[in-house]
Formats: structure tokens, sequence, C-alpha cells
């Protein structure tokens, strides 16, 4: 009987003991989130991947990265990290824009653009000067500006996002390639549009075939062009192919020997891109990049496939927030007021 008294008062022991270190843990967990001490609540495979979006904000055309980032964020439960690059005269006024607004909410960093890596390399043209526009061609120092992440996305300013930009960033890239873009010659929609308003969509709206530099490339002049509005992009094969370096090459060959100009169908940003990437590059799926939406106040798409549509991009000169153009309902749904009032929409009524 006492051995038996004895085990009972054992096993006594230990259950109470059980439960002192069961109440002592639970009670001590708390501290640490209280405190902002970081807690793994979740493997590394369970979190979420960070998804760097880059968005260049133009000191006039604010407004248009404000409605693309609306979009973004509205569309999606990723875990986005918008890059907003802007020159330092803007940057203020972008963040105060930002943070007075429902956009308070996301995950941005603003990175500011020094137009001084670009001496040197841009052709004075007269004909269309915005496209001269220092932040046309960060997308050509993406490594330069964001360089933590393997895979980044670019957007140019005019683009609406109508889906999930995940599945955008989910694009799979070939082995050996920097990035992924649009073919211009991807879409039906795309050619009725395109003929329209009398578009280029091949190399010979882009280069200037009359110059032997431009003949000694070997390019077809009838090749499909690319649109460089939308990008995919692969960081790692990026510095490794010395992208950037390759592109300043072209840009300086142009400054030597005019072999494009804004007469042609894409302006200045485009051209050291396509010679660059030339049968190089993986393809976006064409519903993520619905384009030439300015390139004409009257031709349109049908609603049906706007609404089908996962992007859209109102590249050329007629922008969806000045007047005329078209489509530009679609804009404004995204599209945040400037609490200063230096940016407005230009509208008939105005």
């Amino acid at each position: 009987m006492a051995l038996l008294r004895k085990i009972n008062q054992i096993l006594l022991f230990l259950l109470v003991l059980t439960i002192c270190v069961i109440l002592y843990n639970k009670v001590h967990k708390v501290p640490a989130a209280l405190n902002n001490e970081t807690v793994d609540l979740e493997s590394p495979e369970e979190m979420d991947e960070e998804i760097p979006v880059v968005i260049c904000a133009a000191p006039g055309r604010m407004g248009a990265a404000v409605a693309a980032i609306s979009s973004i964020y509205s569309n999606t439960d990723a875990n986005v990290l918008f890059y907003v690059v802007g020159l330092k005269n803007t940057i203020p006024h972008l963040r105060k824009w930002i943070e007075n607004s429902k956009l308070k909410e996301i995950k941005y960093k603003m990175v500011e653009f020094n137009p001084m890596v670009l001496k040197g390399k841009i052709r004075p043209d007269a004909a269309r000067p915005e496209l001269l526009q220092p932040l046309n061609f960060v997308r050509y120092y993406l490594p330069l500006l964001i360089n933590k992440h393997e895979k980044v996305i670019y957007l140019d300013d005019d683009v609406i996002v109508q889906g999930d930009i995940q599945e955008l960033y989910d694009t799979k890239l070939a082995p050996g390639h920097a990035a992924a873009f649009s073919d211009d010659c991807d879409l039906p929609s795309t050619h009725e549009m395109v003929r329209s308003v009398g578009m280029q969509n091949t190399y010979m709206g882009y280069l200037d075939y009359r110059k032997q530099t431009v003949r000694d490339l070997g390019i077809n002049p009838s090749t499909c062009s690319f649109n460089p509005g939308v990008i995919v992009a692969n960081m790692t094969e990026w510095k490794h192919q010395r992208i950037t370096k390759q592109l300043e090459k072209w840009m300086q060959r142009n400054v030597e020997e005019n072999l494009y100009s804004s007469t042609l169908g894409g302006g200045v940003a485009t051209p050291p891109m396509l010679i660059v990437f030339h049968d190089k590059y993986s393809t976006i799926n064409p519903l993520w990049h619905v384009r030439h939406l300015g390139w004409s106040p009257d031709a349109r798409y049908s609603e049906h496939f706007l609404q089908e549509a996962k992007l859209l991009h109102w590249n050329g000169r007629y922008k969806p927030w000045d007047y005329p153009s078209v489509h530009n309902n679609l804009w404004e749904n995204w599209f945040i007021p400037d609490p200063s009032g230096k940016f407005k929409m230009i509208r008939p009524n105005s």
C-alpha cells in the first residue's frame, strides 16, 4: 500500500509539473509579439514571395503612376513591393500623394533616378522632346536601381492592370533569356488597331534601314517588333549578359550615326532594346499587354475584348488623362485625385 501511494504521488507531481510547463510557455510567448520581436510563424516555403514592380513617376504625369499603382494594388492579394522611380524634385510630391490616400497601405520604396547617367548618350530630337524624358530610360538600368531581387516587373506609367499581377510575375522565361516582352504581331485585335492608325509593328518602323550599321545587324526589316512598356526581367541574366552596357552602346552609336529617331514609329527608348534583345526574349501572354490605346483618338477596341484584357496600355500620343483619348473611363476607375491639386485630368468641360 505504501509503495502504491508513493507511485500515485509521483504521477500527480509529474502531471502538475506538465501543466505548469504548458502554462508557462503560453504566457511567455506573448511578449515577443508585444515587443515587436520577430516571430517565425511560417516556414520560408509558406511565406508569400515578394513581387517587385517598377513604375516611373515623371513630372507632369505623376497621376498616371498613381492610377497604375492603384489598379495593381486593388486587384491582387500578392505581396507586392512597388519601386517608384522619380526625379529629385518630384519625389516629395508623390510621397505626399501616396501617404494621403488609400495607397498609404502599399509597400513601396521611392528611388531617385539621376539623369546624369544619360549624359552624352541621347541625341537631341526636336520632333517629340517628351520622348527624351530621362525616366523613359529607367528600364535600361533595372539592376542598378533594384539589386536584391532575382525577378522584376517593369511597367510604363500609362498602363492599367485589371488582372492579378501574380499571373504576370509567374511568366516563364526560357533559359538564357534576360527578359520577356509582348510581340507586336500577337493579336488579331492588335493588327486591326495597327492598320486603322497606320502604325508600324516591325523593325522597319523603328530603325533606319538606309544606314549601313542597321543593315549590318542582319535583322529582316519585316521582323515583328516587341513593346518594352511591360517587362518581366531576370536580373541574374541581365547582369551576366551586360544588357545595360549593350543598350548604352547603341545609344552612343545613335548619337554618332542617327540610327533611329522619333520621326519613326517608336521614339528613342525602344530601338536599342529591339537590337539587344532581337531573337533573345521570352513572350508574355497577349492579354497581359493590350496596347496601342493611345495611338489614335478614334480607333477603339470592343468593350468585350477590353473586359477580358489583364493589362491595358495607352502607348502613343493620346493619354487617358488628356483629351482627346479613348477608353478613358477604364483609366479613371483607378485614378486617385492629387491632394495638392497640381495634377488634373483634362476633359472637354474642364
